[in-house]
């Protein structure tokens, strides 16, 4: 097949630190081009991938040191690219959330649109709502929730490259992990006040965005004042196996409808289980009492420390192994596409 992959820019594709989206294309477009596809990649100048790249702008925007920039003139630019060459394609997986529905109506018979983020927000029921030929897909069920009505056409898990991270059977070292972003609906409050009434160090890699830095300042800095807690800032891919692999178990104490959970995976891509609370992708990730525990409080994460023993790590990584590598994910956006395809009259795929 011939497949378009539409970043958004925000990341360098994939990230160099924290970063979801981007992180996903990267592998899935890697892990269509080792299953013999035709992929063209729309990102910055900095992506790494095995895929054509059509840069259409120099760097990311995060990375970019420039001072004064337009994220919506730079992603006008990306779809002014992708329009260009348009009929290059069989398929146009977008992966920019709306920005594109008024602009590729002409194409929309051949598109697939995976949604990332949350979608509880009070205007995106009426955007899909006007433009009901667009096929989407979700990247767990529960992220559909909140717009039932809208044109689902699959749900297809992320998964990331079966070598990235070796499983460490052990989990050697006595500390819980945290590892995402300071905010509070990461509540990473509750990890500390979890590890605390445990008694457990918590070792905390996680970055913090400017809008959340009152409340690393105000909420989270003085928790830190602990010999049980340590935060250590933003950690690179290639730090992660040791950070994650080593850890008794991730702790996953969110507080909103989170579409997937990228962390939980990665996790158990090391082996380390998930105490997670029951909340947006969860239970749809963690298999309670075989990857880890889905929890309704701290006192139940307390209980779910103490039985951790009862998991087997090597489960663990082989449930991750069935369910949320790259080339699972691969194969299943395969069917997406043929699906998509075989509803656009007149379109043959090269290399079907």
């Amino acid at each position: 097949m011939r497949i378009a992959q539409i970043s958004p820019l925000y990341e360098a594709v994939p990230p160099k630190l924290y970063g979801g989206t981007e992180r996903i294309v990267a592998y899935l477009t890697d892990a269509l081009v080792a299953r013999g596809h035709e992929v063209t990649l729309f990102a910055g100048a900095d992506a790494d991938t095995r895929a054509r790249l059509v840069a259409t702008r120099e760097r990311s925007i995060r990375l970019d040191p420039s001072p004064l920039k337009s994220d919506l003139a730079a992603h006008l630019v990306l779809l002014h690219q992708v329009r260009e060459r348009a009929h290059d394609f069989d398929v146009l997986h977008f992966h920019i959330d709306q920005l594109h529905l008024p602009v590729f109506e002409a194409y929309a018979e051949r598109t697939l649109t995976t949604l990332h983020g949350r979608l509880d927000l009070t205007d995106l029921a009426n955007a899909y709502a006007c433009w009901p030929q667009y096929a989407l897909a979700s990247i767990s069920r529960q992220q559909r929730s909140p717009l039932p009505r809208a044109n689902w056409i699959a749900t297809v898990p992320h998964g990331i490259p079966g070598d990235l991270y070796r499983p460490h059977i052990d989990g050697d070292k006595p500390y819980l992990a945290f590892l995402g972003r300071i905010s509070p609906e990461k509540r990473p409050d509750r990890a500390i006040a979890i590890a605390k009434r445990a008694g457990m160090p918590l070792r905390m890699a996680a970055k913090v965005d400017a809008v959340d830095r009152a409340y690393f300042h105000e909420e989270i800095e003085p928790l830190l004042d602990d010999p049980l807690i340590e935060y250590i800032g933003e950690i690179s891919d290639h730090e992660k196996e040791a950070f994650l692999g080593h850890a008794r178990a991730l702790l996953f104490p969110i507080d909103w409808p989170e579409p997937f959970g990228l962390v939980m995976i990665e996790a158990m891509a090391c082996g380390t289980p998930v105490i997670a609370w029951n909340c947006g992708s969860v239970p749809g990730v963690v298999d309670h009492g075989l990857t880890g525990y889905i929890v309704a409080n701290i006192d139940d994460a307390v209980t779910a420390i103490s039985r951790l023993g009862h998991l087997s790590r090597e489960r663990i990584r082989s449930v991750f192994e069935r369910r949320f590598t790259a080339n699972v994910m691969a194969a299943a956006y395969e069917d997406v596409y043929r699906e998509v395809m075989r509803q656009s009259p007149g379109l043959r795929a090269v290399g079907m």
